[in-house]
Order: structure tokens, then C-alpha cells, then sequence
């Protein structure tokens, strides 16, 4: 029997991709429960807004994405949904966490970028 499996390889700045992807979406809930009034609006857009960046994510960005896009719209998708995060954070008073996150995405997401591009 042969074995039909493709390897895959996984760099460091995949996982700190992935780990920046997981704290993206903590961090737009976090914004949604603290940033917003209980009951109603907080509850809505603490499980609204990290559903809308999944959603997008899943469709536009990720390795299996619905909808193929070249390489400058899965950017643009990315910075606005790492850009919230960021300003998330910002708004909540915290520019240290905002700028420090917002610098790390980036620099993840030249390296990751430049991949995506032909030689």
C-alpha cells in the first residue's frame, strides 16, 4: 500500500501567525464585553465582531480559503482584521498592547507575504 500523505512543513512564523490569528479574535471579544455596555450591545459585539473576522478569515485568508484572491486582497483583508485588533486594544487603553501587537503582525505579515508572491 502507498502512502498518498504530503508532508507539511510548519515554520516558526507559521505558528506565531497562527498564535497572532487566535489573539486577534480573543482580543476583538475582549473589546466587545469590556468596551460596550451589558447586556445587550456588549454581548452582541463580543461574540459578533470575533465571528466577522472568522468569517472573513475563513473565506479570504486562510490556506483553504472559500475565495481565491491574489495576494494584495488577502493583504488587505488581513490588515483590516489584524487592524482591529489593534485599534481594539487602543481603545481600551492599553497602546502599549495596540502598538507592540500591531508591529509583530506586520512584520509576520511581510514574511509571510513575500512567500505568497512569484519570483
Amino acid at each position: 500500500m502507498t502512502d498518498t500523505r504530503t508532508q507539511i512543513s510548519l515554520g516558526p512564523n507559521d505558528v506565531l501567525r497562527f498564535l497572532l490569528e487566535l489573539f486577534t479574535f480573543v482580543s476583538l471579544g475582549i473589546w466587545g464585553f469590556a468596551a460596550w455596555p451589558l447586556p445587550w450591545p456588549g454581548v452582541l459585539i463580543g461574540i459578533g465582531a470575533p465571528a466577522l473576522a472568522i468569517l472573513l478569515w475563513a473565506l479570504f485568508r486562510s490556506p483553504r480559503a472559500v475565495f481565491a484572491m491574489d495576494p494584495f486582497g488577502k493583504a488587505v483583508i488581513e490588515i483590516f482584521i489584524m487592524g482591529a485588533a489593534a485599534l481594539a486594544w487602543w481603545d481600551l487603553g492599553h497602546p502599549i498592547v495596540a502598538v507592540v501587537f500591531a508591529v509583530v503582525a506586520t512584520a509576520s505579515g511581510v514574511i509571510a507575504g513575500r512567500k505568497e508572491f512569484p519570483a
